[in-house]
């Protein structure tokens, strides 16, 4: 599996209210920023993909325009996304048009043994943002 196939399962997995933190090395520097939060470390990134797992619904993941490479285990991608979905506490629905860039490493780089594991891509960062006019 290359950095695009896991970029687009992991859209997937978010509209079908799967687990997201799977997709993220269990390292204690990984970092996600989203619209509004950063999270640092995979505990905390686990924890907030919990939360937003059972907090929201009805997700809409439709990317424009995705860009991905690799090279020597690392990987790299970059996107627009339409990104919509409901606050189950408020019932209320967001939407916005955002930014995605990360960076990824295979597993086996990231394995002190080094084992191999079929190029098993996993976020080591993974940045959302939402454009603001100025």
């Amino acid at each position: 599996m290359g950095v695009a196939t896991t970029v687009t399962d992991y859209y997937e997995a978010l509209r079908r209210g799967e687990p997201l933190y799977p997709y993220f090395a269990e390292r204690d520097d990984v970092v996600k920023f989203g619209v509004g939060e950063r999270l640092t470390g995979y505990d905390a990134v686990a924890e907030g993909l919990r939360e937003q797992s059972r907090t929201t619904g009805e997700w809409t993941v439709e990317s424009h325009d995705l860009l991905a490479d690799s090279a020597g285990g690392v990987g790299w991608f970059s996107d627009d996304v339409t990104l919509e979905w409901t606050d189950l506490r408020a019932d209320e629905r967001y939407s916005f048009e955002t930014r995605w860039s990360g960076t990824l490493a295979r597993r086996d780089v990231l394995s002190e043994k080094g084992e191999a594991a079929d190029e098993e891509w996993l976020f080591v960062g993974l940045h959302v943002s939402a454009p603001h006019e100025l």
